[in-house]
């Protein structure tokens, strides 16, 4: 029988931090993150981070791993997942997946399709387009090109943009076509978790009044940190990630702070949306409400009977 694991998934300040700790404290797990933004150094109170104390002492993996100038892609999260993975069973414990990158929780489950590699002289065209013409301009060319990647990725990330466009120009290939079929699959009997409010104005109350709190923690000033280096820059993963790009324009001097405040908080529901629109695909999950006072009781509950 393969070993067991525990996927905790569910929207950005709907609770699973918490809650994957208390469950590791319980079942003598560790937590690896799902996360897009906790891989980087020096992002902490925009990305929600939890520190030490929060961590009630469970080793967490895949946080702070790199440096914001750096890539991170959906590849290396699936070997580093499963590396950590192993290691964890290897030592008799349960590992516990949490985070909101619902995209890597897919990977990890489904696995992924051999790409073309990357080719530099169309990366520096598709870089010059769109500095040249914006990111609006190259995702109508992917939607035209490949309606279901466009469909999945946002218009504020073109790093996954180009990439699709470039495997197109290289394959005459959709990217979605790709993922059709990865054949292959997960070693693992995940248990998958949902854990979100039933009603979306909960969430979006939660939202606006943690991005509230990350700027009397110093938000901006960890923002500005990251933009006196000098070697940074909007066009980096890290910098896009939410809330760090709208700080990021602010700082440039693109709106004021009001202004920017509002706009951070209305992409973080956008994010939102999108990974309810991911987790609705989950249907094998089971569903719990955020705020819920039984809420540790009720999943552990629900694990005895499938761990």
């Amino acid at each position: 029988m393969q070993p067991p694991a525990i996927f905790l998934m569910g929207p950005t300040a709907s609770g699973k931090t918490y809650l994957a700790v208390e469950l590791a404290q319980q079942l003598n797990g560790e937590i690896i993150s799902v996360d897009s933004a906790l891989v980087f150094k020096g992002m902490d109170i925009g990305t929600a981070k939890p520190t030490v104390e929060e961590r009630g002492g469970i080793p967490h993996h895949l946080i702070d791993i790199l440096d914001p100038s750096e890539t991170f892609s959906t590849g290396q999260f699936r070997s580093l997942a499963l590396a950590a993975m192993a290691d964890i069973t290897g030592r008799g414990k349960l590992p516990i997946l949490v985070g909101g990158t619902m995209l890597y929780f897919n990977a990890l489950s489904k696995g992924l399709a051999k790409l073309p590699e990357a080719d530099p002289e169309i990366r520096a065209r598709l870089d010059q387009e769109l500095a040249d013409f914006g990111k609006e301009v190259l995702h109508q060319r992917l939607a035209m090109l490949d309606p279901k990647a466009a469909a999945r990725i946002h218009p504020n990330d073109p790093q996954r943009v180009q990439r699709a466009l470039e495997v197109y120009e290289l394959s005459g290939q959709a990217l979605s076509d790709f993922f059709a079929d990865t054949g292959s699959t997960l070693p693992y009997r995940a248990s998958k978790l949902i854990v979100a409010p039933s009603d979306r104005a909960i969430l979006h109350i939660k939202i606006a009044g943690r991005f509230r709190q990350m700027l009397e923690q110093g938000f901006l000033e960890e923002v500005q940190a990251l933009y006196q280096r000098g070697d940074l820059d909007e066009t980096l993963p890290a910098i896009r990630a939410v809330g760090y790009r709208q700080a990021w324009a602010y700082l440039q001097g693109g709106m004021d702070l009001p202004t920017m405040t509002e706009k951070a908080i209305a992409a973080t529901r956008q994010l939102a949306k999108r990974q309810f629109t991911w987790l609705r695909k989950e249907t094998d999950a089971l569903h719990f409400e955020t705020g819920d006072s039984e809420l540790l009781n009720k999943v552990m509950a629900s694990i005895s009977k499938m761990i």
